[in-house]
């Protein structure tokens, strides 16, 4: 007997995700890079990232030098990388400012467009290596307070507190739109920190409510017997 699954995540319904999404309105557009071996993982954060993000793409895949859907990306967006390489600028103000202030006398000018990889650590650096394309994108990196301060608790990662892909978008992303606001509005702007994510706060309370909802599905640990 096949298992009833929800129509909109496409998951088992006791495993369904739609409860934990939010609809967030986000100003730059996000391009998921998803390493194959994360598409039915069912622990990944990504599908509940892309079902909550109004303007979001999830490209699978891990040379994307001839991948159609990203030259397109590449051909309508300017792209900007959130990787920890080595050529990465921290994403202060100074780096915010500089990334979103588009010439808009050029009718050729290109909306800004943050794109992140979806994988292991080891994973994320062989799609980094393989694809020529984005290393020669621009690198930012999230400033230490946000970068340390993951509540993935419910999969294994390379470094304590890492982030999850869903956590490191909407941190890189808060940072990123600060300046869509008016001057005024921008000027009254509170510092983005890990209890303060701005209109994205709402899906970070979401996901650690999705962690314990997938915390629940593990089974519980067996009491020592008494001697």
């Amino acid at each position: 007997m096949s298992r009833i699954l929800c129509p909109s995540c496409l998951r088992p319904k006791k495993a369904c995700i739609c409860s934990f999404s939010a609809d967030i309105a986000n100003n730059i557009h996000l391009v998921v890079l998803q390493h194959p071996s994360e598409v039915s993982q069912t622990k990944g954060t990504v599908a509940l990232l892309a079902k909550s993000l109004q303007s979001c793409d999830v490209i699978v895949g891990e040379d994307f030098d001839k991948e159609a859907r990203f030259l397109q990306m590449m051909q309508q967006y300017q792209l900007v990388l959130l990787y920890p390489g080595e050529k990465a600028q921290t994403l202060d103000q100074h780096v915010v400012t500089q990334l979103t202030r588009l010439d808009k006398t050029k009718l050729d000018a290109k909306p800004l467009c943050l794109v992140i990889l979806d994988g292991t650590w080891k994973k994320a650096y062989r799609m980094f290596m393989l694809s020529t394309k984005l290393q020669q994108l621009p690198q930012v990196c999230l400033p230490d307070e946000l970068a340390n301060a993951g509540q993935y608790l419910i999969r294994k990662v390379a470094k304590k507190n890492a982030l999850s892909s869903l956590e490191a978008s909407c941190y890189a992303l808060a940072l990123l739109e600060q300046d869509y606001a008016s001057k005024e509005l921008a000027n009254n702007t509170s510092p983005i920190t890990p209890q303060h994510a701005g209109k994205y706060q709402p899906l970070l309370e979401k996901f650690q409510q999705f962690n314990q909802f997938q915390l629940s599905f593990r089974p519980a640990k067996k009491s020592l017997k008494e001697t």
